[in-house]
């Protein structure tokens, strides 16, 4: 395992599966309002569409000589968005504390974490609430995305709280570790930072993909600006964020697989040097869940 950043060149990964995916969820089952807005609109993805995208997001992996794992099969059931269920920070890798309804996830790549040293496998304890999708690596940082609200129990869509961002602050104490106080809906999906990976995301370098109103504070916003430079990231739009303009994924630090629609952003990213690998990504995309939840780094030089 070997992970530093969301960028350097890829060697290894899981990606997630659409196959047997299930029935769609009744309204109560919705994890977050991007689903239940699809849901109740009767455009919620089939998985001969959700199948298709994924095919094509592992055929880039295969052009570029990255080795895939895939989760085994579990019937009717929604395995793909990996990032959600563990990440790799360095040579450890950490089991998430997610919703229970989805422990089943985790053990279909237990024949994977089977191959780790046990010594680098970690499960936060029971209060500690972190998901990957919140969990950004730069280098000598690492970015958390968290939910401050005293309402936090309430939100369905809050999956990471202060318990996880100290777990995290208690086992790299050599990083700099930033929390991020992020913007919650349960009923808006425009205006839900479902986790960091919703409103910000580093590519290359030294730039960055990010949207100014997912951030609670703007201490927190003007953080990454000061970081970055505001020249070097590309700001969204609401309208965007929604469409998951930030959830995109770096296979090397010139090379970033984007959603074939995302038309200002390719754009944006090919006057900046990088290759941009477009896909169809747009019905998974309705799960509120894009490139980079489906996705969990394992090895990257």
């Amino acid at each position: 395992l070997n992970v530093k950043n969301e960028t350097s060149r890829l060697r290894a990964v899981v990606l997630g599966s659409a196959v047997h995916n299930g029935p769609t969820p009744t309204i109560d089952e919705a994890y977050d309002p991007k689903s239940l807005e699809h849901i109740k609109a009767g455009t919620y993805p089939v998985e001969k569409d959700m199948v298709a995208e994924m095919d094509a997001f592992n055929a880039v992996f295969k052009k570029y000589e990255v080795k895939v794992y895939r989760p085994e099969i579990i019937e009717n059931y929604n395995q793909i968005f990996a990032r959600d269920i563990g990440f790799v920070i360095d040579d450890v890798f950490i089991k998430s504390n997610i919703l229970p309804d989805r422990e089943r996830e985790l053990d279909a790549i237990q024949y994977m974490i089977d191959q780790i040293d046990p010594i680098k496998v970690v499960r936060p304890p029971e209060e500690v609430h972190i998901e990957g999708g919140d969990v950004m690596l730069w280098n000598d940082h690492i970015f958390i995305g968290t939910y401050k609200g005293s309402d936090y129990k309430d939100y369905i869509t809050a999956r990471t709280n202060m318990h996880g961002v100290n777990y995290i602050k208690e086992l790299f104490p050599n990083k700099i570790v930033k929390e991020f106080d992020l913007v919650k809906s349960k009923l808006e999906a425009r205006d839900n930072a479902l986790h960091l990976d919703c409103c910000f995301q580093p590519v290359g370098k030294d730039k960055g993909i990010i949207y100014k109103r997912g951030f609670r504070e703007e201490a927190d916003y003007l953080y990454l600006v000061n970081l970055f430079g505001k020249e070097n990231l590309f700001h969204i739009e609401r309208e965007e964020m929604y469409h998951m303009f930030s959830n995109v994924f770096s296979i090397d630090t010139n090379v970033v697989v984007s959603e074939k629609n995302f038309t200002r952003l390719n754009n944006w990213l090919r006057a900046n040097g990088f290759i941009v690998e477009e896909i169809p990504y747009a019905e998974i995309a309705k799960q509120e869940g894009l490139l980079r939840c489906s996705t969990l780094p394992l090895i990257r030089d």
